[in-house]
């Protein structure tokens, strides 16, 4: 029999042979095969074949998985018409008022955009596309532009339907709705914190936003929201299906496929060149994604044959960390691995070992997907291979270190996020328990 402190010895070493592979560029997927390979090799006598095989198929041959590739069909599909410069027209005359006025647009903007897409990179550069240009024209302050666009770009992972979550409900083995349901009032919680600091921002700078533009009549405003409604609709549709279990969260994604090709028809923009670009698209990432995935369950089972997952919730628990204190250490320790790996790889290479744990401390797995969701938005806004930098830097021109340097502020209302949800974990409960009542 192992001892425990060995199989956590041999977990330092496995991690050190993942990081090497990484380093050399090695495919996730593929690099967690060879880590699952090394681990039953090194620990165990069971034969890697049947092992790898039949987990590898229980991974794929999965009807929750399926509604993985139509969500990310629906980004693509809106990805490619005019909803971004809806969104504006619909949008900017209702939130005028406001202090810092049309810098909203960015974080109610991207809040829409996120319920129909899944995506933060789609989100940030669809609102980005039409936004950006506009608040120049304006007179807006760059940094604040950019720098807000960055943070609510990162809705595109919180508010539900939201591509990580069916990876982590799949990895964690709950239910997709549930997670969806549980993202969505944290994500308003995260959009009120990025309005409240814009409002901020505004009051202590005021010589950095234009003046108030003309105010406009009711029907103006209506008129200019019109075309926004059929997408409200759907989003609306998406939702209550979700909420009263009218449909399951694949049979959600086929109808918002669905409803995203009839409003792109609707809108002039469903040509036979941006059907088979979205499907195109759509096909690559969710073949990257399968792979990881693939890599992940066969890594997976094979540390479950070692036996190094229970061997560090034991070492973890006889370090008698306090249930906070633990929640502390991994936010510490995902923040961290933003700035190495995207958020997908940080779901399924944590998982199988943090799960226990935070089981192990009476967290609900649920309340924490919520969690590291918001811990895999900030990787997409941390240096040096956060997506949504890329995305601005293409867009804007700038670095994207300076516009890392804009989004530091909404980096730091994620971490609030993350504090809020912990003190109040209802905040993510309240809607999965309500719509399905134990």
């Amino acid at each position: 029999m192992v001892s425990d402190l060995s199989l956590v010895a041999t977990a330092a070493v496995l991690f050190g042979f993942l990081l090497g592979l990484l380093a050399l560029g090695v495919w996730i997927g593929v690099a967690l095969i060879l880590v699952g390979f090394a681990a039953i090799l090194m620990v165990t006598t069971v034969p890697v074949g049947p092992v790898l095989a039949t987990t590898v198929w229980a991974s794929s041959a999965s009807w929750t998985l399926a509604a993985l590739p139509l969500f990310i069909w629906m980004g693509e599909i809106l990805f490619r018409t005019r909803l971004s410069e809806q969104m504006f027209m619909g949008l900017a005359p209702w939130l005028n008022w406001l202090p810092g006025r049309l810098l909203h647009v960015n974080v109610v903007g991207c809040g829409v955009f996120a319920a129909v897409s899944g995506s933060s990179a789609a989100t940030c550069a669809t609102v980005g596309k039409i936004a950006l240009p506009e608040l120049k024209k304006r007179g807006y302050d760059d940094m604040m532009s950019l720098g807000s666009l960055a943070g609510s770009g990162t809705l595109g992972l919180l508010i539900p339907p939201s591509i990580p979550m069916v990876v982590y409900a799949i990895a964690a083995n709950v239910s997709v709705i549930q997670v969806f349901l549980a993202g969505f009032l944290p994500g308003l919680v995260v959009m009120a914190l990025y309005s409240g600091y814009i409002v901020l921002w505004s009051a202590l700078n005021p010589g950095k936003s234009p003046p108030p533009e003309p105010r406009t009549s009711l029907a103006f405003k209506l008129r200019s929201s019109a075309k926004l409604l059929p997408v409200l609709l759907l989003i609306a549709a998406i939702f209550s299906s979700l909420i009263f279990g009218w449909a399951t969260a694949t049979e959600c994604a086929a109808w918002g496929v669905t409803g995203a090709l009839i409003l792109a028809w609707w809108s002039g923009t469903l040509t036979w060149t941006t059907f088979v670009e979205s499907l195109l698209s759509a096909t690559r990432l969710t073949v990257t994604i399968m792979l990881i995935l693939a890599g992940a369950a066969f890594t997976t089972a094979a540390m479950a044959y070692t036996g190094i997952p229970v061997a560090l919730a034991s070492w973890v628990e006889s370090l008698h960390l306090s249930p906070y204190v633990l929640i502390a250490a991994l936010t510490v320790m995902y923040i961290l691995l933003g700035c190495l790996i995207d958020g997908i790889s940080m779901i399924v290479l944590t998982t199988v070992v943090v799960l226990p744990m935070v089981k192990q401390a009476g967290f609900d797995l649920v309340w924490f997907g919520v969690f590291l969701i918001i811990l895999v938005e900030m990787a997409q806004i941390t240096p040096p291979v956060g997506f949504n930098l890329f995305v601005l830097q293409n867009m804007s021109g700038r670095d994207s270190f300076t516009i890392a340097r804009a989004a530091v502020p909404f980096f730091f209302l994620l971490v609030a996020a993350v504090a809020i949800i912990t003190a109040f974990p209802d905040i993510a409960l309240w809607l999965p328990r309500t719509a399905f009542p134990e």
